[in-house]
């Protein structure tokens, strides 16, 4: 019961925070700057074209974190969170080194493995791959 109740903490925060990024980057809620904002930002760094790295970026987290944190298809969720961290990873952090104080790529890391620990162990009992 405590290693179910512990994945469904874990995919609940994880998830529900990846939705949240997601949203922002999509449609601008929580702060976020939109497609229009987060593409031009996208293409200052060179990704271009920037909307369409925005769309990809955004559907990655807000889907990814829909999938983790209701447990469904808990394997792919994981993979479009892993996905989008690595390429975060790539095209922003890695250059900055790994501590997160220097904005590298520390916390995108420890997403990685967060996500993909999950993905191995199962997402548990409290899931809908369980039901299903």
């Amino acid at each position: 019961m405590s290693i179910a109740l512990g994945l469904l903490i874990i995919r609940l925060v994880v998830g529900l925070s990846f939705i949240a990024h997601g949203a922002q980057k999509l449609f601008g809620w929580f702060g976020g700057y939109g497609l229009k904002g987060t593409g031009g930002w996208m293409d200052s760094l060179g990704m271009k074209p920037g909307i369409l790295m925005a769309l990809m970026a955004g559907l990655g987290e807000f889907v990814g974190g829909l999938l983790f944190a209701a447990g469904l298809f808990t394997p792919i969720g994981a993979g479009l969170i892993a996905i989008t961290m690595l390429f975060a990873i790539i095209s922003v952090h890695g250059k900055n080194g790994y501590w997160n104080t220097a904005n590298g790529y520390e916390m995108n890391l420890l997403i990685i493995a967060v996500v993909v620990g999950v993905s191995l162990i199962g997402a548990g009992v409290y899931s809908l791959d369980a039901i299903l």
